[in-house]
């Protein structure tokens, strides 16, 4: 005999039309959820699978927390290595400037405040190439960057110049930085003060104080390199970086950016940007 109680019985047999239909509509959305993890390459969690599967107007709504569960028992994991070089290699000569940012990497419109890093590229001979960034801490866009096979001050230069020619004007701006050499160098002080830019710098050795940067590092490696350690060659790193910059910033959606792209955020916002003539 059974020790169960006769209320727990009749329920559970009550709900067994229920249970079946969770389970299909489970099936269902496990099915949906593979693809957008497929299409992702393995990249998006639960909340940025869920935007997505809710943005498709066929389907019905659903909650992050239950994608959660269906991904956990489809074991369907995103990707979370990191990887760490230092690309900071401070000028102790050069001017320092104060940190007009102090780890408040928000802004309230758009080409206001920028952050920006350098970060290494490994290629598959022992090279590196090195990506330049500058992020806007509105909308997380990434505005300007560069990639090149030196950490020469050129390299955040022509990332600054392309945020200008996205911006039409950055005057006023405030860009934040590590104490990296080429940041201090007269020539990269040079085209800020050309600009109208303020400079930033954050405390040295603290990457917290740059968090935003190192956070899009971090991103740009794990969602690229996955399973690699290494891209095969330069022209391959080239083209598979700008493919996903090109993806962050129109498709890729950003927990900040209450899950759009950060061009989607920024266009649906109420700020307007401003261009020069």
């Amino acid at each position: 005999m059974l020790k169960l109680n006769r209320s727990s019985y009749y329920k559970w047999k009550n709900t067994a039309s229920t249970r079946k239909k969770r389970l299909l509509g489970d099936a269902v959305l496990g099915a949906r959820i593979k693809t957008v993890f497929a299409a992702e390459r393995g990249c998006y969690g639960a909340k940025r699978i869920a935007a997505e599967l809710n943005d498709d107007p066929v389907g019905s709504p659903v909650n992050h927390k239950r994608v959660a569960r269906i991904m956990r028992s489809l074991k369907l994991f995103g990707y979370s290595k990191k990887r760490k070089v230092t690309t900071t290699v401070s000028d102790k000569t050069k001017t320092v400037f104060p940190d007009l940012v102090g780890r408040k990497f928000t802004a309230d419109k758009p080409n206001r405040t920028y952050v920006g890093d350098i970060t290494y590229l490994p290629i598959a001979d022992g090279s590196n190439m090195y990506l330049a960034t500058v992020i806007d801490c509105y909308s997380r866009r990434l505005v300007g960057f560069a990639i090149a096979d030196h950490m020469r001050t050129s390299l955040v230069q022509d990332a600054l110049l392309m945020a200008k020619g996205q911006r039409g004007s950055l005057k006023d701006a405030v860009f934040h930085s590590a104490h990296g050499s080429v940041y201090t160098s007269h020539g990269f002080q040079g085209t800020c003060t050309e600009l109208g830019i303020r400079q930033s710098m954050g405390s040295i050795g603290t990457s917290a104080d740059n968090a935003l940067a190192e956070s899009f590092n971090a991103a740009l490696k794990r969602e690229v390199l996955q399973d690699s350690k290494t891209f095969a060659n330069q022209l391959l790193c080239r083209q598979e970086v700008f493919r996903w910059c090109t993806r962050y910033n129109t498709t890729r959606r950003h927990s900040w950016c209450k899950y759009l792209a950060p061009t989607v955020f920024e266009e649906r916002c109420p700020a307007i940007l401003r261009f020069a003539s």
